[in-house]
């Protein structure tokens, strides 16, 4: 089975919206690994592995967001195994502190 690691940035207004905690249960629910965390700049961050139209779908998810959020824009780029350590141990997808 093929995976596929992408890091997301979505910027609008998602910080303050319950957008984290939105993008993990959404996460989880679609099966994928990863982490998500707001950014010092108001956007959003987040790291998915997992089944490629898995990871599509959630990417496509995050152009949305809950009913609160307004996604202005969503950019991703293929990301390194290695971006999935910072998760917290026994995760299978976390949220971050902010950086």
């Amino acid at each position: 089975m093929s995976r596929v690691i992408l890091q997301v940035m979505i910027s609008g207004r998602v910080q303050g919206v319950g957008y984290r905690a939105w993008v993990e249960s959404q996460a989880v629910a679609c099966g994928l690994e990863g982490w998500v965390r707001n950014r010092r700049d108001g956007s959003v961050e987040a790291l998915f592995a997992g089944v490629p139209n898995h990871v599509a779908d959630m990417v496509a998810l995050c152009r949305h967001g809950p009913p609160s959020s307004r996604v202005d824009n969503v950019t991703s780029e293929t990301a390194n195994v290695d971006e999935l350590n910072l998760r917290r141990a026994g995760e299978a997808f976390s949220v971050l502190p902010t950086v």
